[in-house]
């Protein structure tokens, strides 16, 4: 902690994938032109910084996965301040303010940031600066850049009103030897006016920032290419405005090549805290017809040779690499097509400005460029600002330059919006887009975020399938668009599709199917266990499903799962179950018509399946969706939640399905307990509570 005591904070992160690190990277960045130091580290490095005996302020930025959980690097964090033994007391000495990072498109929004924030005031401590809460759905710069410009202030008052603090102690030991009271009236007019003067400082340092970038700006306005807004092209009012721009990131890494000669390092090593298990692929069905809206694909591994055991309900994660047609399309835009296969360290730079400069752990230190891009960064990620702000300086051309600032700023916060995080733009689309930029390596290894696993909802039972593992998902399709010339399809179901496409029967839509083994094709896969979405502990309560689409992936296991119990145990009670089933067209995209099996052994007490695009001639119209057909039920599904204390599942599209399924159980329950909607509210947030209404969804 080589920071000035004086003007010190403590900066703690908790990021899942890399948002909050790069915003406390910006804090961090922002602090010494505010006069500040930031004491910057990841909140797993619990042997770096020590709250219970923390005086200086505290600023933590934390994110949020999964179905509200905090990011895995605040497990420990969060379980060391969960002891209900600590007193209330505890942080009472501790000040501190807090930035979540969330999505909305989620039920429980920033939880991560929720929980930290309330167990921190539970044990005492107090706010300095008001909690922020960024939602990623509508932009988390909305929230972000306001929070960080008033954060300044804050802390220097916090820090005033601490000196003040120490301060007052002094002069109540001073005073036991002498009866004077002068010094603190004196101190006490001090704080104050440095209050004013500090209100005046952070004033005059926000128009000075402004100031220079008008007149860095102002001979880089170009005039418009044509008349229409689009990635590339700007208009009035952005076009002609001063822009208010973040400050270049300063570089860090440097990148040495080292000739062809070694070994790159295992996939294992890329992921942290988890056991990693390379299985085959034995068997691959494709579910929907050809004429199907979407493909969707179910894939058995084979996981007999390992110790992965899972719980139907749970989740896995799957290790994949960026497109190779991709990686080469960039290593020849880089000018690099020749280097692919040499090796490269990667090195913090020396002299760098950055304070607490590190190489990324998601970095090998010594790889091929070839691994680095496929394996390790993000390549599609959608850029962030930070990221824009330091290709500006990578393009020659003046108005792509200025284009690339416009988006960059806060002035053009509705086309970077628009034209790059809506329309899932990538490096590759910039680069295409800007011809004149031409970035470093190096630059691309700090800015691209570490490639994430992707996970996916385990959709068979060990129980009734020894050493086999299943899972389902749609092929993901991104559509060319203005700002994207091409299509492509999503960087794991693509990769899984091309890697089974030996496998695949054209017009299989049986689970039964039985394809060839293919076990030369193995997959990276580490487990990913829910803590909460699993079948009822007793048997005989009785449980709701509702998984239209590829929901119905974890619903698949909870059925053959109870099959095999029935079978096991004859002389136990079963509760009765219910599914709700939807998709587009009956023929095309059912994708388990042996429910009907499950229906007909007793495993499976109520099918109802809606079909929302098939045309009807009925007099009355079929109900086209999931929630159509729950409120056909409302008496069976209050009966079954209320008075027999059954279970309520959910998977499947958040925004889509599973608020309107929400809103169906909240009028359900509002007209069969005739209660008003704030009293049924209640009754779901109860069930919620007691882990009986369960989600697992997706946006």
């Amino acid at each position: 902690m080589c920071c000035d005591s004086k003007r010190r904070f403590l900066l703690l992160y908790a990021t899942q994938k890399g948002q909050a690190k790069a915003i406390a990277e910006e804090i961090c960045q922002q602090a010494g032109a505010h006069g500040l130091e930031a004491d910057m580290h990841c909140i797993s490095e619990m042997d770096k910084y020590n709250l219970e005996t923390e005086k200086d302020p505290v600023v933590i930025v934390i994110s949020t996965t999964g179905t509200g959980d905090p990011p895995d690097t605040a497990r420990k964090f969060v379980k060391k301040i969960q002891d209900t033994a600590l007193p209330p007391d505890h942080f009472a000495h501790l000040q501190y303010g807090l930035l979540g990072l969330g999505d909305s498109e989620y039920m429980f929004f920033c939880n991560g940031g929720k929980t930290v924030d309330r167990r921190l005031q539970e044990l005492g401590a107090r706010h300095f600066y008001d909690t922020g809460l960024a939602d990623d759905c509508v932009g988390l710069e909305l929230v972000v850049d306001p929070w960080i410009d008033g954060l300044w202030l804050a802390l220097k008052e916090a820090l005033l009103l601490q000196k003040e603090k120490e301060g007052m102690n002094n002069v109540v030991d001073a005073v036991t030897s002498s009866p004077s009271p002068a010094p603190h009236v004196v101190h006490e007019l001090n704080l104050s006016s440095e209050v004013q003067n500090l209100k005046l400082e952070d004033e005059g340092a926000r128009s000075s920032d402004v100031l220079s970038q008008k007149l860095d700006d102002i001979n880089l306005v170009a005039p418009a290419r044509n008349t229409e807004l689009s990635l590339v092209n700007s208009v009035p009012p952005v076009s002609q405005a001063a822009l208010n721009i973040p400050a270049l990131p300063p570089e860090y890494l440097e990148v040495q090549f080292h000739g062809t000669h070694g070994k790159n390092p295992h996939l294992s090593s890329l992921i942290s805290e988890e056991t990693t298990f390379e299985v085959p692929v034995t068997k691959a069905v494709q579910l929907t017809r050809e004429n199907a809206i979407k493909t969707a694909l179910l894939l058995e591994l084979d996981i007999s040779d390992t110790v992965f055991d899972y719980q139907p309900g749970d989740a896995f994660c799957v290790i994949c690499p960026n497109n190779a047609n991709e990686v080469e399309e960039l290593l020849h835009i880089l000018g690099l097509s020749e280097k692919g296969d040499d090796f490269v360290c990667v090195k913090v730079k020396q002299g760098t400005k950055k304070k607490g400069a590190s190489r990324p752990q998601h970095i090998p230190e010594r790889s091929t460029l070839k691994f680095i891009l496929t394996w390790c960064l993000e390549i599609r990620a959608v850029p962030k600002k930070a990221f824009l702000r330091a290709l500006v300086e990578c393009t020659s051309d003046a108005g792509e330059k200025r284009r690339l600032q416009e988006l960059c700023s806060r002035q053009g916060a509705s086309d970077y919006m628009r034209f790059i995080r809506d329309s899932s733009v990538c490096l590759l689309d910039l680069l295409h887009a800007f011809p004149s930029c031409k970035p470093s390596l190096n630059l691309l290894i700090e800015h691209l975020p570490k490639l994430q696993s992707r996970s996916y909802s385990v959709s068979s039972s060990n129980l009734y399938q020894p050493g086999k593992l299943c899972f389902v998902f749609n092929i993901v399709e991104f559509p060319a668009c203005s700002a994207r010339p091409v299509s492509r399809k999503g960087v794991c179901t693509g990769w899984l599709a091309e890697l089974v496409a030996p496998l695949l029967h054209p017009n299989k839509n049986t689970l039964d199917t039985k394809g060839e083994n293919f076990s030369a094709e193995k997959i990276p896969i580490f487990p990913r266990p829910n803590n909460t979405f699993h079948l009822p502990a007793d048997p005989s309560v009785p449980f709701i499903m509702v998984g239209p689409g590829t929901g119905i992936s974890p619903f698949i296991g909870f059925l053959q799962h109870r099959q095999k119990l029935r079978e096991q145990h004859t002389d136990w009670e079963f509760g009765e179950t219910w599914l709700f089933f939807g998709c587009r067209h009956q023929d095309r995209d059912y994708l388990f018509k042996q429910l009907r099996c499950f229906l007909e052994n007793g495993t499976l007490t109520h099918l109802k399946v809606c079909f929302s695009r098939d045309s009807s001639t009925a007099e009355v119209a079929p109900p086209k969706y999931v929630q159509d057909i729950i409120r056909l039920h409302a008496k069976e599904v209050t009966r079954v939640l209320l008075e027999e204390k059954g279970y309520f599942y959910i998977c499947g599209d958040k925004k889509h399905m599973a608020d309107g399924v929400s809103d169906t159980v909240l009028d359900i329950l509002s007209m069969e307990m005739e209660a008003d909607r704030l009293e049924a509210m209640k009754i779901l947030a109860m069930l919620r509570e007691e882990k009986r209404y369960l989600q697992d969804v997706w946006s």
